[in-house]
């Protein structure tokens, strides 16, 4: 993997709809600019990109938690975008296959499905990075997204890769649902 650039991300609420959170939300995340070693070409088997998907795993996983300052990571999300001579499927080689382990082992759990997004773009592409509960994806106060934007990337051959981590659901929930203390977590779903 050639690795560029990484940055992180963090955003803290203190207050929303003109009342003060009883503890703040903190969204957190890491970003990663890598090569793309696919650019302008097709491959049948895009292994760099599998491969590369763990390490980032690892290491994004673990800056977007750190970000969060002790705090526990209850939310999770990943998202990737690919430099306009890349493909979509690019985005998938790195985010499916091997990066949810080691981003699970980042947030000590995790047996909900990882929300993602991916998009084509070029520098300054904005994406919004889906967040859900880690251990169970019913939970509905925790149903948000966190954007991301890198100003100078990707380039036709570069792929942003993030990871978004919170503390805690938005921000005043009130729309129902699973409750986070009524959660099992055990199938990754309620």
């Amino acid at each position: 993997m050639e690795l560029k650039r990484i940055y992180t991300f963090i955003e803290e609420t203190h207050m929303e709809g003109e009342k003060e959170l009883g503890e703040p939300l903190i969204r957190s995340a890491a970003a990663a600019i890598i090569h793309n070693p696919y650019a302008n070409r097709y491959s049948p088997k895009l292994d760099n990109l599998i491969e590369a998907g763990e390490e980032l795993g690892e290491l994004l996983g673990q800056r977007a938690v750190a970000g969060l300052n002790g705090k526990t990571p209850e939310s999770y999300g990943k998202a990737a975008i690919v430099g306009m001579g890349g493909e979509r499927e690019h985005a998938a080689a790195l985010l499916h296959p091997k990066l949810g382990a080691p981003l699970r082992k980042a947030v000590d759990g995790g047996t909900a499905l990882i929300p993602s997004s991916k998009k084509l773009g070029g520098p300054g592409t904005i994406i919004d990075v889906p967040l859900h509960y880690k251990d169970a994806m019913k939970v509905r106060s925790h149903f948000d997204a966190m954007e991301v934007r890198i100003p100078d990337a990707p380039a036709d051959d570069e792929v942003v890769v993030i990871i978004a981590v919170t503390n805690t659901g938005r921000p005043h929930p009130r729309v129902g649902g699973l409750e986070l203390e009524d959660a099992i977590g055990e199938d990754g779903i309620n």
